[in-house]
């Protein structure tokens, strides 16, 4: 899913910053902040403008009812 997530940004041209939890010292820790935030699975995490949105289903979801593109419109990831 996070391949997905991935090529639905770069298909908007948002250049999203990537943290690959599994090559990182500390990414389980991480990894459990995450679930305990309510991300299960904790892995994508998607945060836009700061804001935790959720993984791929809650960004699926808001492409779907076409509020993706706004939201990150307004975080400044698009600007068209």
């Amino acid at each position: 899913m996070c391949h997905t997530i991935k090529t639905l940004f770069s298909d908007f041209g948002v250049n999203p910053e990537v943290h690959e939890l599994d090559e990182m010292s500390g990414g389980r820790d991480i990894e459990q902040a995450l679930l305990r935030l309510g991300c299960n699975p904790s892995v994508p995490a998607v945060f836009i403008g700061g804001e935790l949105v959720g993984g791929a289903n809650e960004v699926m979801s808001l492409h779907l009812n076409r509020s993706l593109i706004p939201m990150l419109r307004r975080a400044g990831a698009i600007w068209v």
